[in-house]
C-alpha cells in the first residue's frame, strides 16, 4: 500500500554543544514525543503537519535561546520508493510502541481475574484498576498522536484496551454485587470519557 504524504517533510538538525547539559535531554525528549525518525545523530525527519511544525518551531527557538543551534528545513522526498521506506520506518517504530502496550495489557487483565477469583472484587480494587486502565489509555493517546501513517498494530492495541475496559466493567459489577449482596445492572464503562 502506498501512502501519500504530499511529499512534505521537516528535516531537523540540532546541536546543543555549548548549551546547558539539560538542553540535550529536553531536545531528545521532545523529538521522541513527536515520533521523529533519526537519520543520523542530531538529524531527524518528521512529516509536515501543522501541529508538528508548531512544536518543532518552538523547540528550535528554545534551542537557540539556550545557546544551541538548530536548523529546520522543509524537504521533499522525490523518490517514491524511498519515501515509502521512510514511512515504513515510522510505522515500525509505532508498531514497537503498540507492541509494548499489547505485551503489558494481559497482566492487567490477569490481575483482575485473580482478584475476582480470590473474592477481592472491592471498590478499592476497582479504583486502583481504573487508574491503571487510564494510564494505558493515556499511553495509547501519546502513541496515537505520533502515529502519522496509521501503523498496523494500532488497531489491535485499541481493541485490546477496549477488551480490558470490558473486563474492568465486569470486575466492577462483581465488586458492586459483593458489597450490596445482589447483582446490579451492567454499566458499559468503556464509553466513558
Amino acid at each position: 500500500m502506498t501512502i501519500d504524504t504530499g511529499g512534505d517533510w521537516l528535516l531537523i538538525s540540532v546541536t546543543t554543544a555549548g548549551a546547558a547539559g539539560t538542553l540535550r535531554v529536553q531536545v531528545w525528549r521532545k523529538l521522541r514525543s513527536l515520533g521523529a525518525l533519526y537519520l543520523q545523530q542530531s538529524v531527524c525527519l518528521l512529516p509536515t503537519r501543522p501541529e508538528v511544525v508548531r512544536e518543532v518551531r518552538r523547540l528550535a527557538d528554545r534551542v537557540r535561546h539556550q545557546g544551541g543551534t538548530s536548523r529546520v528545513l522543509h524537504a521533499q522526498l522525490t523518490d517514491q520508493a524511498e519515501e515509502q521506506q521512510v514511512i515504513a520506518e515510522f510505522n515500525a517504530a509505532r508498531d514497537a510502541e503498540y507492541a509494548e502496550v499489547l505485551e503489558r495489557l494481559p497482566a492487567f487483565r490477569e490481575e483482575l481475574a485473580r482478584e475476582r477469583a480470590r473474592g477481592r472484587a472491592t471498590y478499592a480494587e476497582v479504583e486502583e484498576s481504573e487508574a491503571d486502565l487510564e494510564r494505558f489509555r493515556s499511553w495509547m493517546a501519546k502513541i496515537a498522536a505520533r502515529d502519522y501513517f496509521t501503523a498496523p498494530a494500532g488497531a489491535r492495541a485499541r481493541a485490546a484496551i477496549e477488551e480490558a475496559a470490558a473486563d474492568l466493567a465486569a470486575f466492577e459489577q462483581a465488586a458492586l454485587a459483593a458489597e450490596t449482596g445482589h447483582t446490579a445492572p451492567y454499566i458499559d464503562r468503556s464509553e466513558r470519557a
